[in-house]
């Protein structure tokens, strides 16, 4: 779980481990990831905490090693951890390039870069379920609404979900997006909040279940 250290990385780090499962909490600081433990109660001695920046290979390569080490294989992927930067204009003509570069480095690449990383686990065990956190971004009032590289970032996550599930069709691995519809939370409307029912669901599916769609909610009949 990439970003799992604070609002809906979090949830679902509590979600899985809820569900029995042993979860890796990857956080870019390793602080930020202790002091999360401390949140789940009695369901902490099934998260391992590991510090993570998805930019970089070396970082990323330590993390699969962690994982086999502790776990021996890699079932399920949750490619949660992205970048909001302040973006200058919300014209994609003139919006600062640098800034869409890191937001790019991270929220597309870092995603692609970890799939990479697990996906010869998940062959080689012919199983796997890969969830990229998207984003819902048309409409006024979601997260990323005027941010042109913040948006494209995260339209581009959803390309990269169909050329996994496509590529890896064949080989027991099921890889969908989650594009959340996010909430102003009441008692502070600058915070948002998102349910974890979907992503939860896209990471414990069963086999033959759905590859390559985007879900806003658990309704596999509306994609």
């Amino acid at each position: 779980m990439t970003g799992g250290n604070r609002g809906l990385g979090l949830r679902i780090v509590k979600a899985l481990a809820a569900r029995g499962m042993r979860v890796v909490m990857a956080s870019r600081s390793a602080a930020g990831g202790r002091a999360a433990i401390d949140l789940l109660g009695d369901l902490a001695d099934r998260v391992a905490v590991r510090q993570l920046d998805i930019t970089d290979p070396a970082s990323v390569d330590r993390m699969l090693l962690a994982v086999r080490v502790l776990l021996g294989r890699c079932d399920v992927l949750v490619n949660n951890a992205a970048v909001l930067l302040e973006e200058d204009s919300d014209s994609v003509v003139s919006v600062d390039l640098d800034v869409a570069h890191r937001t790019l480095e991270t929220n597309v690449l870092g995603t692609w870069r970890m799939a990479q990383a697990v996906v010869p686990m998940m062959r080689a065990q012919r199983y796997g379920r890969i969830v990229n956190i998207a984003g819902d971004l048309g409409r006024p009032g979601t997260v990323g609404h005027g941010l042109p590289a913040y948006r494209i970032s995260k339209d581009t996550v959803n390309s990269l979900t169909r050329m996994l599930a496509d590529e890896l069709a064949g080989d027991g691995v099921l890889v969908n997006s989650y594009c959340p519809e996010v909430v102003p939370q009441d008692d502070d409307p600058s915070l948002f909040s998102a349910p974890v029912e979907t992503p939860v669901w896209l990471a414990t599916l069963p086999d033959g279940g759905p590859t390559g769609g985007c879900y806003q909610e658990r309704a596999p009949s509306r994609r």
